[in-house]
């Protein structure tokens, strides 16, 4: 990914928030001299290995996961909150439109764990993180077991520990202060208010370039 170094972001500590919060990647890989590429949602276990290690699941009839042998890189990303900008926004013109964003990607040997232990834990797990908050959350524990058992077989459990991480926050740190203030106050005004809170933030990539 192309990076400029004020719009780099490398606290791995951010990046992994931005996976927890933006869990929904694309993993892409080389399978029989093919890219291919799956949409997954993903799981991020910070504190396995020093950039932490991805665990996530699809159809045991998706062929992508045949290609995962523990040798052959993959990499998965991740998009945060992302926007066109308008260039009337700005204090300072001329100025052209541009677009700002936040993603991070993530590399690795994807490695099969078919078991079917684990897949169910997994899924268990994966379930009791998007119910969190709920009033009355699913629980893989409240299903019916043999429902369970019969659904488990169909998936593929795998896992990715990272090996390099790499964010991009796109947010305007190119641009005067007034300029960044004045296009975060028109992305509230037009509801993208993820995107001009990302802006804000003082853990953004502006406060580190």
């Amino acid at each position: 990914m192309y990076i400029p170094q004020h719009f780099a972001e490398s606290d791995v500590a951010c990046l992994h928030e931005v996976i927890r919060r933006n869990s929904f990647g694309v993993i892409t890989s080389l399978v029989g001299g093919r890219l291919t590429a799956t949409h997954v949602p993903f799981l991020i276990a910070s504190d396995e290995g020093p950039n932490g290690t991805l665990h996530a699941h699809m159809a045991r009839a998706n062929p992508h996961w045949q290609g995962f042998d523990g040798k052959t890189e993959a990499l998965v990303v991740f998009s945060g909150p992302h926007g066109y900008i308008s260039p009337n926004w700005y204090k300072r013109r001329p100025a052209v439109p541009t677009w700002n964003y936040v993603a991070v990607h993530a590399y690795g040997t994807p490695v099969v764990d078919d078991d079917a232990t684990r897949s169910k834990a997994h899924l268990g797990l994966l379930a009791q993180t998007m119910e969190a908050g709920r009033p009355a959350p699913w629980r893989i524990e409240d299903q019916p077991a043999a429902f369970i058992d019969g659904i488990v077989p169909g998936v593929v459990a795998f896992k990715l520990a990272i090996t390099r991480v790499e964010g991009k926050f796109k947010l305007s740190q190119n641009r005067e202060p007034a300029d960044r203030l004045a296009v975060a106050a028109a992305l509230r005004a037009e509801g993208e208010g993820a995107l001009a809170a990302a802006m804000e933030s003082p853990t953004d990539a502006s406060e580190k370039n």
